[in-house]
């Protein structure tokens, strides 16, 4: 099916972000009010005078009952953040918080373990109903280049305050012991605090006002996963992110016991390594924000991977002192930061307007099922197998490297989107413009000037969006960079082929733009060896034939002179002008598909002569 050159460029965004730092705030005190309940909990119950097994026993129960809710009402949370504003969904959790911390202060003023058992449950509920409404409201706060900024920022947020309501909780524990109506108050106030932010998000509108409500929300949930078929960087997305919030949730339950029975330390110390590792998830969610450059960077997931892996196995080796274990959490954190920020820009900004909420809203069904399964898990590890904490981390790393290993299998080109940014974030420092000239979905054809034999390499690292290269034959069927070229899904071309077989290339990427991707030809048809623009084939023009998608012409920008360029009669072996080495990719405004190649060229050229650098 054509596309439309106009209906699929994005919509302008307002750069204000006053909304969204009330939605962060709003999220960081219900994640923080979640974490103080929930493990007040915990350490309440351990306090008693029970067994070891019993203590294992009340911690994934606790665990089990705040993680059930979104297995039962996501779906739910998904449907109301579809048909109603986002924000209003998000002020009635707020006002529904109140009413659970109330409920709360009861049963710590009465001491009613079952009542605090019911309350955390219903934030649990809370929380099931919240989480499609804040991460749907995301792509609607911020414009798609701020999206891996953002997420970076609500994960810095979210896995901090976390950490921070674990600390929170060990201190009024142990502060509290006699009074912990006082802890009871401080929910109130805080819930008080999170509804009165949230009238501070951003109005916007029902996603789909007449959508319908599905009462059995396993055939909702099965439909949705139908429609993922196919498309195998959302479902890898969601499999990552159950996974992580599966591994997170076993190692911060094991964390309290391995700082009881390994390390030998009291509540407060447990504290201490909780605030190790909130510091490292939030320094590496900001920073896979920014080295994400602006767009979603998939190519750190599997560095993310790596890094969680060597972080736990380290964490299981004997004697460690608590700074040495604080350094290793610190670390696991960051890592963590790298894993999960891509991976949630991912799931929100994939899914159409209309589906997002009931898209995420299945995946946050699935990532709590995975937290839900971490309680068995840690059952089975440490009371099944009998195995220590230190080992249990140990588990966890093997398991994750394995994961990431199959997860490479699955989708090649992150690992290769990994080694780009290794590169272009070593030997080059890349500013993109005209990112919005992008088209988010569906297909387009990049027309972009020959500068250097990493041309390509500079282009895929300025946007999200998977891109097929039209090659010459020659340099494609060359052994060591072949592999590479088919992930990438490499159009080979020469014009030295016979009539038909240099049509069907060209059809082939006519097929591929009509059918949504991107393509990009280098219209010059050889490096420059002059740093000037060189005449453009009219080769683009058979391919734009019957089409309804845009041209988009892109100009490499400052490249002459890089180390891959050709100058001085070299194109290898000669020294960078400067390192690491400054270009600009610019995006310009689309084009139709009829434009000629005289056209396309005056218009890269124009970009080019924007600061004056071939």
């Amino acid at each position: 099916m054509s596309q439309s050159p106009v209906s699929e460029i994005r919509a302008p965004q307002r750069e204000s972000t006053a909304g969204f730092w009330a939605l962060f705030v709003t999220q960081f005190q219900g994640a923080f009010s979640d974490n103080v309940l929930k493990n007040l909990v915990i350490f309440m119950l351990v306090a008693l005078d029970v067994s070891l097994a019993e203590k294992h026993k009340i911690g994934e129960l606790v665990g089990a009952l705040f993680s059930l809710p979104f297995i039962l009402f996501s779906m739910a949370g998904g449907f109301l953040a579809d048909r109603f504003s986002k924000r209003a969904i998000t002020i009635g959790v707020k006002i529904f918080e109140v009413a659970v911390m109330s409920l709360a202060l009861a049963g710590l003023v009465y001491g009613g373990i079952k009542i605090l058992l019911a309350c955390v449950f219903l934030m649990g509920l809370h929380s099931a109903f919240f989480g499609p409404s804040k991460y749907g409201l995301l792509p609607e706060l911020l414009p798609e280049k701020k999206l891996s900024w953002g997420n970076g920022v609500l994960e810095f947020g979210t896995f901090t305050s976390i950490i921070l309501g674990t600390v929170a909780a060990a201190l009024m524990a142990a502060h509290f012991r006699d009074r912990h109506w006082l802890s009871g108050v401080i929910l109130i106030v805080l819930a008080f605090v999170g509804l009165s932010t949230s009238l501070g998000i951003s109005r916007v509108p029902a996603a789909n006002p007449a959508k319908k409500f599905n009462p059995n929300f396993a055939a909702d949930m099965l439909r949705i996963l139908r429609s993922w078929r196919g498309d195998r960087p959302l479902v890898l997305a969601v499999v990552g992110n159950t996974y992580f919030n599966f591994l997170g949730a076993l190692l911060l339950l094991n964390l309290f016991f391995y700082g009881a029975d390994v390390l030998h330390v009291g509540e407060t110390k447990i504290g201490l390594l909780n605030v190790a590792l909130a510091l490292g998830i939030g320094l590496g969610s900001v920073a896979a924000g920014y080295l994400s450059g602006g767009k979603i960077e998939y190519g750190l997931v599997p560095l993310g991977a790596l890094g969680l892996s060597a972080a736990c196995a380290s964490l299981s080796l004997p004697g460690l002192s608590v700074n040495a274990a604080c350094v290793r959490l610190a670390l696991l954190g960051f890592a963590g930061g790298f894993f999960i920020v891509p991976i949630c820009a991912l799931l929100q900004h994939r899914p159409d307007r209309d589906k997002k909420g009931e898209v995420l809203a299945a995946a946050n069904l699935l990532s709590f099922a995975g937290v839900f399964l971490a309680s068995g898990a840690h059952y089975l590890l440490a009371q099944a197998a009998q195995f220590s904490p230190g080992k249990i981390f140990l588990a966890g790393g093997l398991l994750t490297l394995a994961g990431g290993i199959y997860a490479v299998i699955l989708l090649p080109d992150s690992l290769l989107r990994f080694v780009l940014w290794c590169v272009t974030h070593s030997l080059y420092r890349i500013r993109v413009e005209g990112r919005d000239h992008i088209t988010e979905k569906g297909g387009a054809l990049f027309v972009c000037n020959h500068v250097s034999w990493v041309d390509a390499l500079l282009l895929l690292a300025s946007t999200d969006r998977a891109v097929r290269f039209l090659m010459f034959r020659d340099i494609y069927e060359q052994r060591w960079i072949r592999p590479f070229c088919k992930i990438l899904g490499v159009i080979p071309i020469s014009s030295e082929q016979r009539p038909r077989e240099l049509v069907q290339s060209l059809k082939t990427a006519s097929a591929a733009i009509r059918a949504g991707e991107v393509v990009c030809i280098f219209a010059e048809g050889e490096i420059t060896r002059i740093g000037q623009l060189l005449p453009f084939r009219r080769g683009f023009e058979r391919i734009m034939k019957h089409t309804a998608a845009p041209i988009v012409p892109v100009a490499l920008a400052g490249v002459w002179g890089s180390i891959f360029s050709f100058e001085g009669g070299k194109f290898f072996w000669k020294c960078p002008r400067q390192f690491p080495y400054r270009v600009t990719v610019r995006y310009g405004k689309n084009l139709p598909p009829t434009a000629t190649a005289d056209e396309v060229r005056a218009e890269v050229e124009k970009l080019l002569a924007a600061n004056g650098q071939g």
